[in-house]
């Protein structure tokens, strides 16, 4: 009843219900229907749900700029999981044009946030040298803090860089 009375978060909440199908037959395209009523009230969380069914096609016609529209208003509300997405497009050129400075910004901003995907996306950036200057050790810092959150490719990177004594001192232990 909230849902349909306009509470956009019971209209997220009835989306992602659609969409995972708990309660209700699932049912991608009816889920972005209600993410698209809350998304154009300027719920940051519908608006990432309704980036990430643009970007893979569920429940409508796959469209990365259209996922990168709406990422980029959950983005600019503080959302962490839109704003590391964003920074994703932009590192892989999906949906915009590919710019490395701008994927460091929004990657800095969710890994403000406590985002661990992004911890290690800034560790990759820092490692290649993409979109900042080349610097190891801060690659190390960044993957520490991604690894220290259980994420496997950062404590592989990590692994890596203390085998090879880069950025920190080798250590085989």
């Amino acid at each position: 009843r909230k849902a349909e009375s306009g509470d956009a978060a019971a209209q997220c909440e009835l989306g992602c219900r659609c969409y995972c199908g708990d309660g209700v037959e699932q049912d991608f395209a009816q889920a972005v229907e209600w993410y698209k009523k809350a998304a154009k009230q300027g719920y940051d969380e519908a608006q990432y749900n309704l980036a990430r069914s643009y970007e893979d096609g569920e429940g409508v016609e796959q469209d990365y700029s259209e996922a990168v529209k709406w990422y980029e208003m959950a983005a600019k509300q503080g959302n962490a999981a839109a704003q590391y997405n964003l920074g994703c497009c932009y590192k892989e050129g999906t949906g915009i044009k590919r710019d490395d400075a701008a994927a460091v910004e929004w990657f800095e901003r969710a890994a403000a946030q406590g985002n661990v995907k992004a911890y290690y996306a800034l560790g990759c950036c820092y490692e290649d040298g993409e979109g900042v200057a080349k610097d190891s050790e801060e690659a190390v810092k960044l993957y520490k803090r991604a690894a220290e959150q259980r994420n496997v490719d950062a404590q592989y990177n990590l692994g890596l860089f203390f085998f090879k004594g880069i950025g920190c001192d080798q250590n085989y232990i």
